[in-house]
């Protein structure tokens, strides 16, 4: 398969991280390589990890004879099979300290929801898998033999926000048990039938949401961000900056609010004349407000619009 990918806020997110010539980039989620190729041309080095192998292959034909293989050294360019999550190892590995600007881009990828046999799609039969990389961890099917209804009805709950959860988590876990759930066109129609029809969502599939949060807890994606949110103090230097792009509204929640607490001050409680804490700020938000995809870019990638992008500035 192919690897093409729409870059979401490319331009925007150049800007925000400053990129110029003599900066160290890390580009948390390559993709397909569209913020990398622009923070190449904007001058900067880039450090660009995947845990997608097959992101991470696209990546390398795209700039081929540029950069580098895993934990190779090439110039400009270094790429390299990792979650963001373990971005701090890697460079450890490579021999990096800080870096001049961190970014990770949260949404899944085109390739990855329109190909049937990577098991995120409901439009068509594939594995029960969802793995955003399939060399590790276990795949929904695994998982299922794990899950029981509340389990089940506690992912779809919070992380996929489906109204119908408690309905569609017994439904799935009665088809797992009996045997007649075998892949994804199977599971999209369990999760159909739970809903009753005449509250199915207008624009969207009614399998969308249940999707969403079985992908959220396979690949433990919430519990990546906080990872990767938790490390940017030991990622970014002085005068860095680090900047998120997120799709759903459980990620933009994490990324605003560990922000503004990277970027609090004093901790007193107000009614103390002076501060008494002696904490001072070391990061400042940049973004007052998530930066959204303008009307052109949303006419070429119409899966752009629930994009965020918020970025922060660790002070100097």
């Amino acid at each position: 398969m192919t690897f093409v990918h729409h870059t979401v806020l490319r331009r925007e997110a150049v800007e925000l991280l400053a990129a110029a010539p003599g900066k160290l980039i890390l580009d948390g989620t390559l993709g397909g390589g569209g913020h990398a190729e622009a923070l190449l041309e904007a001058g900067a080095r880039v450090v660009g990890l995947d845990q997608d192998p097959l992101a991470l292959a696209a990546a390398k034909a795209r700039f081929a004879g540029r950069g580098s293989g895993d934990s190779g050294n090439s110039g400009d360019l270094i790429l390299a099979h990792a979650n963001f999550r373990d971005a701090r190892a890697v460079l450890d590995g490579l021999g990096i300290g800080e870096v001049d600007g961190a970014l990770v881009d949260l949404g899944v990828s085109s390739p990855q929801l329109d190909e049937p046999a990577r098991g995120f799609t409901f439009r068509a039969a594939g594995p029960l898998d969802m793995r955003m990389d399939p060399t590790r961890g276990k795949p929904l099917s695994e998982r299922l033999d794990e899950w029981d209804a509340n389990a089940l009805w506690s992912i779809l709950h919070t992380l996929g926000e489906e109204r119908f959860a408690r309905p569609i988590a017994r439904a799935i876990h009665a088809a797992w048990a009996s045997g007649a759930l075998s892949n994804t066109a199977q599971l999209a129609e369990v999760v159909s039938h739970s809903i009753p029809r005449k509250a199915w969502p207008k624009n969207l599939h009614p399998a969308t949401r249940s999707f969403q949060g079985l992908r959220i807890a396979v690949n433990d994606e919430l519990g990546a961000l906080s990872d990767w949110l938790a490390s940017l103090p030991r990622l970014v230097a002085r005068g860095g900056r680090a900047l998120a792009i997120s799709f759903h509204s459980l990620e933009d929640r994490m990324v605003k609010q560990s922000f503004a607490k990277l970027a609090t001050g004093c901790i007193c409680p107000p009614r103390l004349p002076v501060c008494a804490c002696g904490r001072s700020a070391a990061w400042k938000v940049l973004t007052k407000g998530a930066v959204k995809a303008g009307e052109a870019e949303l006419l070429v990638n119409p899966r752009a619009r629930s994009a965020r992008l918020r970025a922060v500035e660790r002070l100097s």
